[in-house]
C-alpha cells in the first residue's frame, strides 16, 4: 500500500539526496523539539513550518498534529518524490524525524486524512558535506539492493501465471495463483512503492483511490475473484495492465537510491503494513490471505536488518540482542499459521479469531518498537 519510504534517483536530482531517521513518541513523552528544531505544525487546513531554510546535515523536525483526522508528514522532492513519511499521527499527538540532509530543495507537507496532496511548504537545505560511511554498511545497500531487484525478477513469473489465469476466465487457477504472486512485492513494499506512479496501479484497495483514480491492480481483481465470483473482458484488461505496470517496476528497482537508514526505517515501515492492514483484515478483505503477506513483510524486514546487524551489533549490542528475540518470537507464532510448515499456505485469516488477532499484534508492536531505534544504531 501506498507508504514511501525509499527516495528514486533520476537524472534532474541526484544532487539532493536525503537519508532519513524516523523515531515517532505520542505527546506524553515527547523528547525532540529542541531549540534548534524545525516545528511542523498540521493542522486540518494547513502545514505551519518554522525554518524554511536550514543548514544541510543533521536536522529534527518537531511535529505536532493540532488538526481533528489523523494526518501524515511528508518530505518531498520538488517533483513530488517522497523522501520519507510519517502515517498515521493522530490529532494531538507529537513526533519526531531526525534526518541527514545534503543541500538541496525539498517540500514537505501534511496531509490531513492521509489522502491528496495536502498542504505544503517548500524548504532549502543549504551547505553540507556528505558524512564518511563505515564500508560495511555500503555493502548492506549493495546486499539490499540484490535482494530487491531478485525479488522483483522471480515476482513477473508468478504474476503472469496469476494473469494467464484471469484471462483464461479460470476462477480457481486464478485464486489459487493470487497471493504468490504478491510475495516479492511485499517483502519490498518500501522500494516498489517509492515509484510513486506504480503503486497506485498496482496495490490500491478501493477505500484509498484518490478522487478520480480508476481501480486497478492486484485488489480490484482479488474483489473479482472472490466477492463478484466472475471474471470478464474487464478484468482480462486489467491483468494485462498489472502485467505491464509490474513490469515497469522490475525494471526501475535498480535505479532506487537505497542508504542504510532508509533500509532500516523501510523495516520499521513495514512492521507498519502489517499492524495497520494485515493485523486488521483489510489489506485482503476479500481472499483472506493476509497471513502471506504478513510473512512477506516480516521476511523482507529481517533481510534489511540482517545486512544492517554487523554495525548496529556494534553500536548498541542490547538492540540487536532484542531484535533477534523477537523476530524470533514473531517468526515462530506465524509458523503456527502455516498448512505446510515451510511454505506459504496460510490458515485464511476470516478463520484467526480475536484473541489470536490480538496475541499476532502484540507480536507485530513488540518487534516494532526496538526495530524504530535501528537507522539511530547504524549512523552512531
Amino acid at each position: 500500500m501506498r507508504a514511501v519510504r525509499f527516495s528514486v534517483t533520476t537524472a534532474v536530482a541526484t544532487v539532493a539526496a536525503l537519508t532519513v531517521i524516523t523515531g515517532c513518541t505520542e505527546k506524553s513523552d515527547a523528547k525532540g523539539g529542541g531549540s534548534g528544531a524545525i516545528r511542523v505544525t498540521a493542522t486540518d487546513d494547513g502545514c505551519k513550518v518554522s525554518k524554511t531554510e536550514f543548514p544541510a546535515g543533521h536536522v529534527e523536525l518537531a511535529v505536532e498534529n493540532k488538526g481533528s483526522r489523523v494526518t501524515e508528514v511528508e518530505i518531498l522532492f520538488p517533483d513530488d518524490r517522497i523522501v520519507s513519511e510519517r502515517e498515521n499521527i493522530g490529532p494531538g499527538t507529537k513526533h519526531t524525524l531526525t534526518a541527514e540532509v545534503k543541500s538541496g530543495d525539498y517540500r514537505i507537507a501534511c496531509i490531513p486524512g492521509m489522502k491528496g496532496k495536502g498542504h505544503r511548504q517548500d524548504v532549502k537545505a543549504t551547505g553540507g558535506k556528505a558524512a564518511k560511511r563505515d564500508p560495511r554498511l555500503d555493502k548492506a545497500v549493495a546486499g539490499y539492493r540484490q535482494y530487491a531487484q531478485e525479488q522483483a525478477d522471480q515476482t513477473l513469473p508468478k504474476v503472469k501465471v496469476f494473469t494467464d489465469a484471469v484471462r483464461a476466465g479460470d476462477l480457481d487457477a486464478a485464486k489459487k495463483a493470487y497471493a504468490p504472486s504478491r510475495i516479492g512485492w511485499e517483502r519490498t513494499e518500501p522500494v516498489a512503492e517509492s515509484f510513486g506512479d506504480i503503486d497506485p496501479k498496482t496495490d490500491t484497495r478501493a477505500d484509498g483511490l484518490e478522487e478520480g483514480q480508476k481501480w486497478t491492480g492486484w485488489h480490484r481483481l482479488e474483489k473479482a475473484l472472490w466477492k463478484d465470483k466472475k471474471i470478464g473482458a474487464a478484468e482480462k484488461t486489467l491483468a494485462t495492465q498489472l502485467d505491464k505496470d509490474l513490469t515497469d517496476w522490475q525494471q526501475r528497482v535498480g535505479k532506487a537510491e537505497i542508504t542504510p537508514t532508509s533500509m532500516a526505517n523501510g523495516a520499521k515501515e513495514l512492521l507498519d503494513e502489517v499492524a495497520t492492514g494485515k493485523v486488521t483484515g483489510e489489506e485482503e478483505r476479500y481472499s483472506h490471505t493476509d497471513l502471506v503477506d504478513f510473512k512477506a513483510n516480516v521476511e523482507g524486514a529481517e533481510q534489511a536488518y540482517t545486512l544492517l546487524k554487523p554495525v548496529a551489533s556494534e553500536n548498541d549490542a542490547a538492540l540487536t540482542k532484542e531484535l533477534d528475540k523477537q523476530f524470533a518470537a514473531l517468526d515462530t507464532l506465524l509458523d503456527k499459521y502455516r498448512k505446510d510448515k515451510t511454505g506459504y499456505d496460510f490458515t485464511s485469516y476470516d478463520k484467526v479469531g480475536k484473541a489470536q488477532q490480538k496475541e499476532l499484534s502484540d507480536a507485530v508492536n513488540a518487534l516494532a518498537e526496538p526495530l524504530s531505534k535501528l537507522a539511530a544504531a547504524v549512523v552512531k
